[in-house]
């Protein structure tokens, strides 16, 4: 259950920001014994891989608050944040699971369980961390829409701080996922529901107009 909890939260976080779950576990791998890594997985603590991550991460940081630039961003999100999401369910469950078995049967036998990859997991993190992310694509450009652009900014922090958040729970106390991945859900329901109902609006004012400016002079 715990594997599972923490593969949805990982996954969900990638759906918001492909770089921060995946720094998140291989900084807590590298540094900590409380995510040990399989075989198949280690390459993410790699420091080559950290570094190349945190780069990424201040590009995606920046990119992601400029109007106009974000909607660029997101179109090549679309590929980088289920490719993210599918990774970490697969780390992080797997990294779950071997504590578990470790604790149970010793670390040999914790060992030998970690080095195979499981394709179920990481094809459950790329579909979740896909509906997050066309949530989050969908809805922004309705956001910018509807403040010019201005909301950008505050708008993508606050995307940060949720992936953030959900990664750390994930990891390092994976039942609080069963109140955090509710509230992300129920929040994408609300803005996918308003950026249709503003897109819906904008399409009738705009029909309005071309009736009103085709009556008789």
């Amino acid at each position: 259950m715990f594997a599972t909890l923490t593969g949805l939260g990982l996954a969900s976080a990638a759906g918001l920001n492909a770089y921060i779950p995946l720094l998140a576990v291989g900084l807590i791998a590298r540094f900590t014994d409380l995510v040990p890594l399989g075989e198949s997985w280690q390459w993410i603590e790699h420091p080559v891989t950290l570094v190349v991550l945190t780069v990424l991460l201040v590009v995606e940081f920046v990119a992601d608050k400029v109007p106009a630039f974000d909607s660029a961003n997101d179109v090549l999100q679309t590929v980088v944040r289920p490719t993210s999401g599918g990774i970490t369910f697969g780390a992080g469950a797997s990294a779950v699971e071997l504590t578990e078995l470790t604790e149970i049967t010793g670390a040999a036998s914790g060992t030998a369980a970690g080095e195979g990859a499981s394709w179920g997991p990481v094809v459950a993190g790329v579909v979740i961390a896909l509906l997050f992310h066309l949530v989050k694509a969908l809805a922004r450009p309705v956001v910018n829409t509807m403040t010019a652009g201005c909301a950008a900014p505050a708008v993508s922090f606050l995307e940060d701080a949720a992936s953030l958040v959900t990664s750390l729970a994930a990891l390092l106390l994976p039942v609080l996922v069963l109140v955090v991945f509710p509230l992300m859900v129920l929040a994408g329901v609300w803005a996918a529901r308003r950026g249709r109902r503003l897109r819906r609006e904008r399409r009738e004012d705009g029909e309005h107009r071309r009736v009103g400016g085709a009556g008789p002079e």
